[in-house]
């Protein structure tokens, strides 16, 4: 797989093409055909949440994006024997391990990685002797992110959902403050010497102050731009997304 230094990378998330696929039970929208638009618009790489209860990406998508997809998949999934199972079948460039609950909507939180070194260091040695690249998805927590340094983890990406819940709420004192915490657990992490990334929730509202933490390698976007696709088309809202991106950056 291509290695993209040099600029701040891009990861789109297909998982809520295939939510929508999933509610009429058809084989359309195609993820995979989502993922292909998403390299043409300039997208990096591509991530893809196998749940467990498979309620979008299905095993069937994963064995599709890995025979076809030629940018890097982040294979994001849980910490169980399953997901590990499939993982080092499949051997994507990455995979990050997040917290799951069959109840949830979505992810709403940071994995638990201080009080679940021991169990969660033993999860991702396999992983990482198989080549995969291992991220941690945590909150702003300078416990979390010391404890995945200190168990082997690759990369960190930092939970930008409260950040974002804050500023569409209107509670800009305490959304500061929430960025203010990500860009010092960033350049924590970075002097650990984890890659940095961040996703969750980001917007083309939100997206720059992130996107201009110098030490943040990527950025990982996809409900935002899934829904964006509906008014303008997947490539523009890509396309746009990128654009805010670069600004920020330079």
């Amino acid at each position: 797989m291509t290695e993209y230094a040099g600029r701040l990378r891009l990861g789109v998330n297909i998982d809520h093409v295939a939510t929508v696929r999933n509610a009429r039970g058809s084989a359309y929208p195609d993820p995979l055909r989502a993922a292909q638009i998403a390299e043409e618009a300039g997208a990096d790489g591509i991530t893809a949440h196998l749940r467990e209860d498979r309620r979008h990406i299905s095993d069937g998508d994963i064995d599709g994006l890995m025979e076809t997809l030629s940018l890097p998949l982040n294979l994001e999934m849980a910490a169980t024997d399953e997901m590990q199972a499939i993982a080092l079948r499949h051997k994507p460039h990455a995979v990050c391990i997040v917290p799951e609950k069959r109840e949830e909507r979505t992810t709403e939180g940071g994995l638990e990685v201080a009080k679940d070194e021991n169990r969660l260091a033993h999860f991702i040695d396999p992983l990482r002797e198989a080549g995969c690249r291992v991220s941690l998805f945590i909150g702003a927590d300078k416990p979390q992110v010391d404890a995945a340094a200190r168990i082997g983890a690759q990369v960190v990406e930092l939970h930008t959902g409260a950040y974002c819940d804050l500023h569409y709420e209107g509670r800009f004192e305490e959304r500061d403050a929430e960025l203010a915490r990500l860009r010092d657990m960033t350049a924590h992490a970075h002097s650990l010497g984890l890659e940095v990334h961040a996703g969750h929730g980001l917007t083309y509202e939100t997206v720059a102050p992130i996107a201009a933490f110098p030490e943040v390698m990527e950025l990982n976007i996809g409900h935002f731009l899934i829904g964006e696709a509906i008014f303008r088309g997947l490539g523009p809202a890509i396309t746009e997304m990128r654009h805010l991106m670069d600004e920020a950056r330079a």
